[in-house]
């Protein structure tokens, strides 16, 4: 039986790191010492999975976004023990990578992170040299929009078809519809089921294992 894909495309942040929680940690100490305004946890675990820069404009829509960027570049510069392992990966995750690897799938990484935040990583992961392309959120407009989907697909020479994208967000899923390529979404990162079916993905599961073992069954 033949693959159903070629090219699988991660998300990192809630799809195989387990760091929604460490994002959310640090950005509400950023608030806290910086005296900006007060949000929810659930406010910004919501935003995970877009750009930076993007997330700050929905957070604080009535500040000057360089104003707040310039504030958040001196607390990540004066608080440097507060940069955290975000190649953290959920068990059982880098198992699962592996297995596909070897199943002969591709596979690559599009991410709201900035290159530097994925390099360190994919690095600190284990992961490095698994994945044979990748495009983050300062190389690309942020997802929704279809970019890094679409640079991948040329980038690896494969047809939308035969691509899939793995997210825990609507905003990989949406990307995904975007650029007219199938996704699937997991459920161990920042959106519930609900809303992560307003985007249409082939399938929903747990997380990237039980995607694993699906795919291997289809193989």
């Amino acid at each position: 039986m033949s693959r159903p894909y070629d090219l699988l495309i991660f998300d990192w942040d809630g799809t195989l790191a387990d760091s929604v929680g460490a994002i959310v940690a640090a950005m509400q100490d950023a608030i806290v010492k910086l005296d900006l305004p007060r949000r929810s946890d659930a406010q910004i675990a919501g935003l995970i999975g877009l750009g930076f820069l993007e997330s700050l404009d929905i957070l604080f829509p009535d500040l000057d976004r360089e104003t707040v960027l310039a504030q958040i570049k001196r607390y990540r510069r004066d608080n440097p023990n507060q940069r955290m392992d975000f190649g953290r990966l959920f068990s059982g995750a880098a198992e699962a990578v592996a297995e596909l690897r070897d199943a002969g799938y591709r596979l690559a990484v599009a991410t709201g992170k900035g290159r530097d935040g994925l390099d360190q990583s994919i690095a600190s992961s284990g992961l490095a040299g698994y994945f044979i392309a990748s495009r983050t959120a300062d190389e690309c407009p942020s997802k929704p929009a279809p970019d890094m989907i679409e640079e991948l697909l040329w980038e690896t020479d494969t047809p939308r078809e035969r691509a899939l994208m793995i997210g825990d967000t609507e905003y990989d899923l949406a990307m995904a519809r975007n650029a007219r390529v199938d996704s699937v979404g997991v459920l161990c990162g920042a959106h519930e089921r609900d809303v992560l079916e307003h985007c249409k993905p082939v399938r929903i599961e747990p997380n990237v294992p039980a995607v694993t073992r699906w795919l291997l069954a289809a193989t």
